[in-house]
């Protein structure tokens, strides 16, 4: 379909905010890395008034999508790793346009510095994966063992993604097959789960005490961020931290991360008086 594409990708070459071209088609007839369309074409910018810009074509029975995408989205999709399907086009797409070289450069960037962000990725899943861990631990505590099942295939989800990061890897969509290369005993952990024998309630019971180990092994690499920011300054109010720019990505997950790095000794309370006798502002320190 790229000869359909050709006149939008010139239009948008021809303007000097443009940085590149990507050209990405749907090879099976299920195709997620396209969501399922047939031709993706992803236009890399400087900057836009939207920093993701999206269009729908038609032609015959044919479909195609354009993502326009500022150079500062892309930057940041990397740095978190949360746009599988980008990293894909980024790495497999057919380059049509390239403004001096720039998508070559970002190539040989990704090649050559794969642990970039590395430390922020970690932080991030590790926060996730403790969310999802203690959820699955109270459903199973309440007996109620297929939610707790389902919190713990996605609480192995994160496992399985924190293992690759770890490595300096970017997780891409088959991330159990990456996790077969990388990390056996997580592998092997999944698999024992999914397909071993015995009740759900045994199964849940034996995965719960090996997690909880491999958590506890990944919580200093997983803090070096939150606790690099949190240096900056020499006490937080929970407030402060949201509003950190560096940790907003944390999101809904950064108070659990915070309560759970309390409890392993990386961070300190620290009281504050308030009016009020016997209460006190609770401030985060490292």
């Amino acid at each position: 379909m790229e000869h359909i594409l050709r006149p939008i990708y010139q239009e948008r070459a021809s303007d000097s905010n443009t940085l590149g071209a990507i050209l990405m088609e749907k090879v099976d007839e299920l195709s997620p890395t396209t969501d399922n369309i047939d031709s993706i074409l992803l236009i890399l910018v400087a900057e836009a008034e939207r920093p993701v810009f999206t269009k729908h074509y038609t032609y015959g029975e044919k479909n195609a999508a354009m993502h326009i995408v500022t150079e500062k989205q892309l930057r940041k999709w990397l740095l978190l790793g949360t746009n599988k399907k980008l990293i894909n086009w980024l790495v497999d797409g057919r380059v049509l346009f390239d403004r001096n070289e720039y998508v070559y450069k970002l190539r040989q960037e990704m090649r050559n510095n794969p642990r970039y962000g590395r430390n922020i990725k970690m932080g991030i899943e590790f926060a996730k994966l403790l969310r999802r861990y203690q959820e699955s631990k109270v459903s199973f505590d309440q007996l109620d063992y297929l939610d707790s099942n389902v919190q713990m295939l996605e609480t192995l989800n994160h496992l399985a993604r924190l293992s690759i990061i770890e490595e300096g890897v970017y997780p891409e969509l088959k991330v159990w097959e990456q996790v077969r290369l990388y990390n056996v005993d997580v592998y092997q952990l999944y698999e024992r789960f999914v397909i071993g024998s015995g009740s759900l309630q045994q199964k849940l019971q034996a995965v719960f005490e090996t997690t909880a180990t491999l958590i506890r092994s990944k919580v200093e690499e997983s803090s070096r961020h939150i606790v690099s920011v949190m240096t900056k300054q020499e006490k937080w109010s929970i407030q402060e931290l949201h509003e950190q720019e560096e940790l907003k990505d944390y999101s809904v997950n950064l108070e659990v991360f915070i309560e759970y790095l309390i409890d392993k000794g990386y961070i300190d309370i620290e009281r504050v008086s308030t009016k009020s006798e016997d209460v006190y502002h609770r401030y985060y320190k490292v």
